[in-house]
């Protein structure tokens, strides 16, 4: 049996278009890392696969900040699944998935580094880790 939504069709619309695409509260706290560690980027380049969220030219290294619900990050308690229309849920992240894998090997065609941040591991207590995996790169 389908669980009823408890918000009319026009409230449950208004609240899907909140959720930001980019300028999340992840994405900041990364941008304002990187430029308190130095670097300097840009934004949203729609020249590049994806349109990364961050692009550090000089280094020829993208930067995607991903939502664990969006992009379906392993093993997350974020990325849960919903309980209503599962099928539209389903294909709607397999769709995600399968982009993403796309710009992954995009970004090996060209030889630029591509980095991948989820929303789990940007917080503010958890910037040392956050280094780490910037670092590496």
């Amino acid at each position: 049996m389908p669980m009823v939504d408890s918000l009319t069709k026009e409230k449950r619309s208004w609240n899907m278009s909140q959720i930001k695409g980019s300028n999340t509260k992840p994405e900041i706290i990364v941008r304002s890392f990187l430029h308190k560690a130095g670097f300097r980027f840009r934004l949203h380049i729609k020249d590049l696969p994806g349109k990364p969220d961050i692009v550090l030219k000089k280094y020829m290294t993208a930067i995607f900040v991903d939502g664990c619900y969006w992009h379906r990050h392993q093993g997350c308690k974020l990325a849960y699944n919903p309980k209503s229309r599962k099928d539209f849920w389903q294909s709607k992240f397999e769709a995600n998935i399968r982009r993403d894998r796309d710009v992954n090997r995009m970004y090996e065609s060209i030889s630029w580094t591509l980095i991948r941040i989820w929303q789990c591991e940007v917080n503010n207590k958890n910037l040392t880790e956050l280094a780490k995996k910037l670092k590496k790169h």
